[in-house]
């Protein structure tokens, strides 16, 4: 005999979904990252005098990007420890 599902089981359910979405949008990230690099390298290989102005751009550029990928940690961390939707049934 089944029981059926509680609401505070399909709170977790969907909360841990969420989690793993929120994780995989650090691949957008790590693509953008890795095209920088390889522009940074290229553009390093064609004027190596403008390797400073284009190191410090580049770390800049992502850095930022990095954010993205920071905050769907922050979310996914939220939504499986510190569950902010439990305490609303």
């Amino acid at each position: 005999m089944m029981t059926g599902i509680t609401n505070e089981g399909l709170i977790l359910a969907c909360s841990a979904i969420g989690a793993g979405l929120a994780v995989i949008a650090g691949i957008g990230p790590g693509v953008g990252q890795g095209i920088a690099a390889g522009y940074g390298a290229s553009a390093v290989g064609r004027n190596p005098g403008a390797k400073g102005d284009i190191m410090s751009t580049m770390l800049l550029g992502q850095a930022v990007a990095e954010t993205t990928g920071l905050y769907g940690l922050v979310v996914a961390l939220i939504l499986m420890y510190a569950n902010p939707l439990i305490g609303k049934l």
